[in-house]
């Protein structure tokens, strides 16, 4: 589907008319990640289904809703569940809500995501702050970005040499250490799946520098970054990379779904840490 500013526009009232918040930080939470949505305190939930032009969510673990409350006192957008590229939509349908949230006020952008780990000191179970990533379906030709440009949310060549914010990066780290909270940093690799990698994938995209692999985030980041909004990225290894032909591993949906939700109370103690400092 092709949007148009207005398109954005109307989903974006639809959102706000029905709410008397008025949000600066939006969180998306990836796959197994939804029950994260518990700690905050709704005052409206809004099925994607009944959003205007919004795309529906069709994988497990992505219940598809967005919430508008508050979390430690400031109000926040929490996205349960994202769409994704290899369920056939477009990258525009996959961030149009990226936009929508641009024009409902929000300035900071939380991404998370379940990833699997490339780096080998990377084990289920661990947190990754995302410093920089890879989008290998972007190096192809394969852009949210694509088509004429709408200056009305940003420039033509976006840079994106600072696309996850220093500042939210080092507020991260802080309030890790205060939780004693054991944050990795590294580089996500975006791909498009839905088939996990092959174990030759694998090694050379640990030779080309990616520490986590996953489906999401790249293309929301790009879209955030051409929008002028901060962005956070944060990773959860939930499944280590294949790296034999002949490992008697593979990986799942199924295991990815258990560790995050393994892995999503420690991961929501960090979140409210840092809502709570940002507001």
């Amino acid at each position: 589907m092709t949007y148009t500013f207005e398109m954005y526009q109307e989903a974006a009232q639809y959102i706000l008319e029905r709410t008397t918040l008025r949000p600066k930080v939006a969180i998306t939470l990836g796959s197994g990640l939804a029950p994260l949505a518990e700690a905050v305190q709704a005052e409206q939930v809004f099925p994607y289904a009944d959003i205007p032009h919004f795309p529906r969510a069709t994988v497990e673990g992505h219940p598809g809703r967005m919430i508008v409350g508050t979390l430690e006192g400031t109000p926040v957008v929490v996205m349960q569940g994202r769409v994704h590229f290899y369920e056939g939509y477009t990258l525009q349908e996959v961030t149009f809500y990226v936009r929508v949230l641009k024009l409902m006020g929000v300035e900071t952008l939380i991404l998370t995501n379940a990833a699997g780990g490339l780096n080998k000191a990377f084990h289920v179970g661990d947190l990754m702050l995302i410093e920089d990533h890879i989008n290998l379906p972007g190096l192809v030709g394969h852009s949210p970005l694509w088509g004429p440009n709408d200056e009305r949310f940003g420039p033509r060549f976006p840079p994106m040499n600072r696309a996850y914010t220093r500042a939210l990066r080092e507020l991260a780290f802080q309030v890790a250490r205060e939780l004693d909270v054991d944050l990795r940093r590294g580089v996500y690799v975006g791909l498009g799946g839905p088939a996990f990698e092959t174990p030759a994938e694998v090694r050379m995209l640990r030779a080309l520098g990616g520490d986590a692999v996953g489906m999401s985030t790249v293309h929301e980041t790009v879209v955030a970054v051409h929008a002028g909004m901060q962005v956070l990225g944060i990773s959860t290894i939930t499944n280590i990379a294949v790296d034999r032909v002949d490992a008697a591993e593979e990986a799942s949906h199924e295991e990815v779904l258990e560790a995050g939700k393994k892995v999503a109370p420690r991961l929501a103690a960090l979140i409210q840490g840092i809502v709570q400092r940002i507001g």
